[in-house]
């Protein structure tokens, strides 16, 4: 051992210093409204489901726009303002400094709810890139990156003027997660814009389906996985009053963890166009991720070990030990629903809804809730105003998340059953896909129950909480001291590796971390990219004409992705009930995919065709006229909108730039050619028996909807 003496506490002078309490009550606050709002908005979309005319026939309370809204306010309002809450607390505590920047504290707080606000009036009015978990048009993908730049660039420095000499394992989970998203974010937002609300993304058909899910995937991972188990090592054995279980075990599960998510994305496209390598690897990293998901869950409870008897009484370590068992069971499910045997049963149906329900529900909100209660009476230098209401609110949530996940599981076996199912004489049991929606409303009503007690529990959550800031005294600053870091006592480098290399060097952990998450996508994505064979061209694929595209982008800004893919797989019953199973080189000139990721309604990949003009246009105008029974709402101001021509230029313009082989100087007649064509729907429509003008909204997406699956022959 070195002979240098331990510095103490009466031969160095101590640094004072204050944490803001102000950013974390801030971020809590935004927490509660968005949780609400978003958990409102979930719910309104789940009735819909059971009953369609909630919508009340207006655009923008439909499902197809409010569902995106749903997502993106529970995933980056709710649980994102719920991680930077635990962020603000717990990074100037464990390295003992005020965080570096108040100004970036204040500029992160404010941008990211006005970014909040902004999804909220901008996906109900329909201005959408169609990619999930990155709907946002790319001002808002702008605004997005630079701030999410700037919290890093706030808790880097934080870390490096630190008071402590080794960096704990939740800022590990901080720093992979901010690295990590800037990057999934930029690579995935990389489009077009051809006016302010407007774009096209860089990518195609198949590249694009995997980059999206290589974002997409890993959104779930680095957004509400690793910085959640950041907060569970902070905020778990504050309430445990127990150290974390095993040190060691933390540093396998943060380095095994990050480096395999990244690689997983591709189990979302198992048996679709996408080049079987790719999906292979999916499917391999997947299964081994679930090895360090469990060290995290086993690191976690076992941090409990002789302190499970404060869990009978202790209502935060009630929702913190449900919430870790919730990720235990997801990250068990996650790589089982990558075996393709079990995808193939459950891709596209309520299981996948059921399986994100879990960890959205239980892992999240579950250890969001715990955060929250341990957190306000410390704020407001109080006990909880009500233990039992606290409890209530424990009990219901948990019986809403089994009300919830159940029906859904049950949803999801039922659909696929009733897909596939044959008769003796070998056709399909259920050719009308309709059989399939009708028989799950009743699981589709359950859900809606389990969503109302859920929001239940949370809404006695607020008034709990309200009651405790109001008959407490709000701690604006607390006052701490520390030694500064050049005084802490250094060992000999005997010490353990990973403290030398990585707990003393912030700018070392965020590189490595870089490089582990990059490595993954870049072998997934650069072969795919540049090697031709991987999607093979087809000769009789050729560009949409202007009113198709036209009619494409309105197909897009209704949502219609949301309810149906446009990617048969090549299963018997799929191509009985679809047609030719999709092939990647019919994706070329999609700009982005609409491969989809749930079938509420069937595929439409070869609804080209299929029906006439006029079928299309009364089953927008109500849908339950073409198919009684139907779930869909009515579509019917598109019947009643004319169509935006002047745009067409420049979608063609984009669409020369990212090498579409349109003409040269073609840009200047497409309107021309879009006139025509709109002119012959409107004739076929009028022998029909419908007369409407042709510059209607309805009369593009008919073009759209009869191109596709057209150009190979079935």
């Amino acid at each position: 051992m070195s002979n240098v003496p331990h510095p103490t506490l009466a031969s160095v002078e101590l640094d004072e210093f204050q944490y803001d309490n102000r950013i974390v009550r801030d971020f809590a606050i935004a927490t509660i409204l968005f949780g609400l709002i978003g958990m409102l908005v979930g719910l309104l979309a789940a009735m819909q489901l059971v009953f369609p005319n909630l919508n009340f026939d207006l655009p923008f309370l439909t499902f197809s726009r409010i569902r995106p809204l749903h997502t993106n306010a529970v995933i980056f309002a709710f649980v994102g303002n719920g991680f930077f809450t635990g962020l603000y607390y717990s990074v100037p505590r464990v390295l003992r400094t005020p965080i570096w920047s108040p100004v970036l504290s204040r500029f992160h707080f404010w941008a990211w709810q006005a970014i909040i606000l902004g999804a909220a009036i901008s996906l109900p009015m329909g201005f959408t890139t169609s990619k999930e978990y990155a709907e946002l048009e790319w001002p808002f993908d702008i605004a997005i990156a630079v701030v999410w730049v700037s919290a890093l660039v706030n808790i880097i420095m934080t870390t490096i003027n630190r008071r402590v000499e080794h960096i704990y394992a939740a800022v590990w989970f901080y720093i992979a997660s901010f690295v990590t998203v800037a990057m999934l974010h930029v690579v995935n937002s990389i489009e077009l814009p051809i006016s302010f609300m407007k774009s096209y993304s860089v990518y195609a058909g198949v590249q694009d389906a995997l980059v999206q899910w290589w974002y997409g995937h890993n959104a779930v991972a680095f957004f509400l996985t690793t910085p959640y188990l950041g907060l569970m090592y902070y905020f778990l054995p504050k309430a445990a009053n127990r150290p974390i279980y095993s040190y060691r075990l933390s540093i396998v599960h943060f380095w095994a963890l990050i480096f395999l998510y990244i690689w997983a994305g591709p189990h979302h496209l198992l048996y679709t166009a996408l080049p079987e390598w790719a999906q292979t690897l999916g499917t391999v990293f997947s299964v081994m991720l679930i090895a360090p998901s469990w060290g995290g869950m086993m690191n976690g409870l076992m941090t409990l070990r002789g302190a499970w008897d404060k869990v009978r009484e202790d209502v935060v370590l009630k929702f913190m030990v449900v919430a870790i068992t919730a990720y235990g069971m997801a990250t068990f499910e996650g790589p089982m629903l990558s075996l393709k045997n079990v995808n193939a049963i459950a891709h596209y149906t309520d299981w996948i809804v059921a399986h994100v329900h879990v960890g959205a529900l239980g892992w999240n909100g579950f250890l969001t809730f715990g955060i929250l209660y341990w957190l306000f009476p410390r704020l407001y230098n109080r006990p909880l105003y009500s233990t039992k209401a606290a409890n209530f609110h424990f009990w219901i949530g948990t019986l809403g998340i089994i009300f919830y996940t159940i029906p859904m599981y049950w949803a999801g076996w039922v659909q696929s059953s009733m897909w596939k199912e044959f008769t003796q004489e070998g056709l399909l049991k259920y050719p009308n896909f309709l059989e399939t929606v009708t028989a799950l409303k009743p699981l589709y009503f359950l859900r809606g129950v389990g969503g109302s007690l859920y929001l239940v529990g949370f809404v006695v959550m607020i008034y709990n909480l309200w009651m405790t800031a109001i008959k407490g005294k709000f701690v604006a600053t607390e006052t701490a001291k520390a030694m500064p870091l050049n005084a802490i006592w250094h060992p000999e480098k005997s010490e353990y590796w990973h403290r030398r290399l990585m707990e003393r060097k912030p700018l070392a952990l965020t590189i490595f971390s870089l490089i582990a998450v990059a490595i993954g996508g870049m072998i997934e994505m650069i072969p795919t990219f540049l090697v031709e064979s991987n999607v093979p061209t087809i000769a009789s694929v050729k560009p949409y004409t202007p009113l198709e595209l036209q009619g494409r982008d309105i197909y897009v800004r209704e949502g219609c992705y949301v309810c149906h893919t446009q990617m048969i797989r090549p299963f018997r019953s799929e191509i009985e009930r679809f047609g030719e199973y999709s092939k990647s080189g019919e994706f070329v000139y999609d700009h982005p995919h609409q491969w989809g990721s749930k079938r509420t309604g069937p595929d439409l990949h070869r609804i080209g065709g299929k029906y006439p003009d006029s079928w299309h246009y009364n089953h927008m105008e109500d849908p339950t006229s073409m198919s009684p029974g139907s779930i869909m709402p009515r579509y019917g101001w598109l019947l009643e909108d004319d169509l935006d021509t002047t745009t067409t230029k420049a979608k063609i313009e984009a669409m020369q730039t990212l090498g579409v082989p349109y003409e040269k100087g073609y840009e200047h007649q497409a309107n021309a050619d879009l006139v025509k064509q709109e002119k012959a729907i409107q004739e076929r429509l009028k022998q029909s028996g419908i007369k409407t003008a042709a510059n209607k909204e309805i009369i593009a997406l008919i073009a759209y909807m009869q191109r596709l699956g057209t150009d190979i022959k079935n």
